[in-house]
């Protein structure tokens, strides 16, 4: 069965956020990403552009932040860390982004511009005064959930359920979104 040009694309950025995700950007390749995909490398090349533009296409995602403006003031860090739970352990894009943010300076600098970009106006509207230190404070929280879940599987965050996470993280992220630093 022949694909069409969309499915050849879909095949591919599903192989490269694997492949991304698995080995890092370092490590995959064109060759590797096409031979999986089951297509000849200028294939990739010709959809793609190359390497680096395949990596953006596939480490491509939005968080999606709610609209946190009818939630109570005092259920704001328990929702937003539920929020990225869900958000995150249903897209790979981001197991390819952060992990190849470690390594890959590209990858780095789209991770801030995602937070930078999405984050930011978020808490802004709670807080318009400090909202870079408060997003980054929350980045930090996040990002070093989803490094030790969903990257470095450590046992005892990934045999966390969904509700001690939330009820762990939950006043953290509570204390940067409304809190002081006193």
């Amino acid at each position: 069965m022949r694909r069409t040009s969309q499915q050849t694309k879909a095949v591919i950025l599903e192989v490269a956020r694997e492949q991304f995700a698995a080995a890092g950007y370092e490590a995959a390749t064109i060759r590797s990403i096409a031979a999986a995909a089951e297509i000849d490398p200028s294939m990739v090349m010709r959809y793609f552009g190359n390497k680096d533009k395949l990596f953006a296409a596939a480490a491509e995602f939005d968080l999606r932040l709610p609209d946190l403006s009818d939630v109570a003031e005092d259920d704001l860090g328990g929702r937003l860390v539920g929020h990225f739970l869900d958000r995150w352990e249903g897209d790979d894009a981001l197991v390819v982004l952060l992990r190849s943010s470690t390594t890959n300076a590209d990858a780095a600098q789209r991770m801030r511009e995602l937070f930078i970009a999405q984050l930011k106006p978020a808490v802004a509207t709670l807080a318009p005064e400090e909202a870079a230190r408060r997003a980054g404070l929350i980045a930090t929280q996040m990002l070093g959930l989803a490094l030790c879940r969903l990257v470095l599987q450590l046992p005892p965050v990934v045999a966390l359920s969904r509700d001690e996470i939330v009820g762990w993280l939950g006043p953290t992220i509570q204390r940067y979104l409304t809190g002081s630093a006193d």
